[in-house]
């Protein structure tokens, strides 16, 4: 976006049509339009469209006059309110020393901006001018006064060997060809190449990456590892980070982390690979209750640790839902109520009255779509309808929650 542009966006007249035009279809607003007050109507629906996620995704930007959002991209990469909040909470009780700190990949600068609440100074650095722009002006609008904004790359900023007590990064998972990558050596940029140098500059290194990265992988690249915190909102892993100590040496420390939407911790289940290794449990058939451990848990892999921990009974080793007796107080994930084991056509029109229920499965033969086929069932109503397979045999369970947490 062309600096004169950025002006003319933030006008009174143009934020207050924003507003009144935020519903609009932005292909429909682009066919109609072909400029608003001397603007291409094409910028005016990217505006459009960046106020329609922000509702959701970044609430403290919708709710704030003038900000500019970003083209889509730059906008799905960047961390929601949530987790940003958390990432500022995470280093504020981590670390003591919080003089100066940088985000060297800084984007649109959402983890910037909740992160610099942490420091007394915040350095900002982002290589697209667009970005640049945009961000200063975005920041000074939600009133960070300590944060410096630097058009740079990455690797310059760290050639300028500024100290900081924390140095933060969250590495565009885009290829040259705009495709997606994953790996933290295919991203740019490579941390497992520039983490050598980001430690002359500071004792900590907090990343970003995707909650598709494999956790081992992500650890064979990085090295000085201490934690890891697998993040998820509201059951959906939303993102690994990777926060390294110049000179750690020790075995990381696994935390899997479900949040509310407001970035509050919902639930929180730490422990060590040796301690998952070395786990002892139970394999049997379902009993009165299953449990589905939440995401977090399941992308970290504390498979059988968490049965350990709450003495719960696993169903199979490739089955990754338990069960118990009796109902386990402060699982951090859903616990249902096993009505019907198995049911019978004339069971399930019982206990599923109005041909409708939330179909799951877990290591069984059929998707829940081919359930739902085969049984004339239609998605919805308070009944759930797992199939799952236990070490002896497949099961099919008529089931109603009794937490989901």
């Amino acid at each position: 976006m062309p600096s004169h542009y950025l002006s003319q966006i933030t006008a009174t007249a143009i934020q207050k049509f924003l507003k009144e035009h935020e519903d609009d279809n932005e292909k429909d607003f682009v066919l109609k339009h072909k400029e608003i007050d001397g603007i291409p109507a094409s910028m005016l629906a990217t505006q459009l469209s960046g106020r329609k996620k922000a509702k959701t995704k970044l609430p403290f930007c919708y709710k704030t006059k003038g900000i500019v959002y970003p083209p889509s991209v730059n906008l799905e990469q960047c961390s929601g309110e949530a987790t940003a909040r958390f990432k500022a909470h995470l280093i504020g009780s981590i670390i003591s020393n919080k003089g100066v700190a940088a985000d060297i990949t800084a984007g649109f600068g959402v983890d910037t901006f909740f992160l610099s609440s942490v420091f007394e100074a915040f350095h900002y650095v982002e290589p697209s001018e667009e970005l640049f722009l945009l961000a200063m002006h975005n920041h000074r609008q939600l009133g960070a006064p300590n944060i410096v904004h630097h058009c740079l790359t990455a690797e310059k900023f760290i050639d300028l060997a500024i100290p900081c007590d924390l140095v933060y990064l969250d590495p565009s998972r885009r290829d040259a060809s705009s495709r997606k990558v994953y790996k933290l050596a295919d991203c740019s940029p490579d941390i497992s190449l520039l983490q050598h140098a980001i430690f002359k500059t500071t004792q900590y290194i907090l990343l970003k990456a995707s909650p598709l990265l494999d956790i081992q992988q992500g650890l064979r690249e990085l090295r000085s590892v201490k934690n890891v915190f697998v993040v998820s909102v509201g059951n959906e892993c939303k993102e690994l980070l990777f926060f390294a100590e110049r000179g750690y040496a020790g075995a990381p420390l696994i935390e899997a982390v479900d949040l509310l939407g407001s970035g509050t911790v919902r639930s929180s289940f730490s422990f060590s690979f040796h301690e998952e290794k070395n786990a002892s449990i139970k394999l049997g058939g379902p009993k009165a209750y299953l449990y589905e451990p939440n995401a977090s848990i399941l992308k970290a892999g504390a498979f059988k640790l968490v049965a350990e921990k709450f003495g719960l009974t696993k169903l199979d080793m490739s089955t990754h839902l338990y069960t118990s007796p009796v109902v386990v107080p402060d699982f951090p994930g859903k616990v249902f109520l096993i009505e019907c084991l198995d049911p019978d056509k004339k069971q399930l029109k019982t206990f599923l009255r109005e041909g409708q229920a939330n179909v799951v499965t877990r290591n069984y033969p059929l998707s829940p779509d081919e359930i739902k086929k085969k049984l004339r069932l239609r998605d919805g109503g308070d009944k759930f309808l797992i199939g799952f397979s236990s070490s002896t045999k497949k099961h099919l369970a008529v089931c109603s929650r009794v937490t989901d947490i």
